[in-house]
């Protein structure tokens, strides 16, 4: 359960704001110059030029499937209240529709995959701008949040769960790496560091006898 403030203050946020500062410290009050104010002060922010080297293939001719099983876990983890993204498709529909969506969702995950492309709707969202405190105008205060595709997302997610058994199984993580796993946290670290430091000290303690 949410702390009664923070959802007060979140709530609060959601707030319409009658004006916004542009560029020139002006207040516009239009919508469409409102959110120009706010996709210009983004643009300066975020850059979308990539310097990713390019990856070498290492295509095994073996096309990538997914297991029904781990698509019908994700769903029934899924929660109905998602906001909807740009494709217009709301999280209900996949927990209502059940059974009957997941040979769907596999065969577009699969054509996804094998393809190595994304329909137009996955790549776009839908910006909110939540104020983060201090005055309102002042567009910096604003951070955006994307809403994306609600199917995409899962789809993510599904694909996580199953890179992560991959990793697991092929026995390719570090032992001692304990964040973004299921099972492990910062307390399992903590435990971990402390095991190993005892076990060093008990064999300095024994070579100094």
């Amino acid at each position: 359960m949410k702390d009664p403030v923070y959802v007060k203050r979140r709530k609060g946020n959601r707030e319409s704001t009658t004006a916004i500062e542009d560029q020139n410290g002006k207040l516009v009050t239009d919508p469409i110059e409102k959110a120009n104010s706010l996709n210009s002060c983004y643009a300066s922010l975020l850059s979308c030029e990539s310097n990713n080297p390019q990856n070498q293939s290492t295509e095994s001719g073996k096309p990538f499937t997914i297991s029904i099983n781990i698509i019908m876990k994700r769903l029934s983890a899924m929660g109905k209240k998602k906001s909807v993204g740009p494709d217009g498709v709301p999280g209900e529909i996949l927990k209502l529709r059940g059974e009957a969506m997941i040979p769907y969702l596999a065969r577009s995950l699969d054509i996804t995959m094998n393809n190595n492309a994304l329909p137009g709707d996955w790549k776009k969202a839908i910006m909110v701008p939540i104020c983060k405190g201090g005055d309102r105008p002042a567009v910096g205060n604003y951070t955006p949040v994307g809403l994306t595709s609600v199917v995409c997302k899962q789809k993510e997610q599904v694909l996580a769960g199953y890179l992560r058994q991959v990793w697991e199984m092929s026995g390719w993580l570090y032992e001692g790496q304990h964040g973004f796993r299921p099972g492990y946290s910062w307390e399992s670290q903590i435990v971990r560091s402390v095991r190993i430091s005892r076990i060093q000290w008990t064999r300095e303690s024994g070579q100094t006898r």
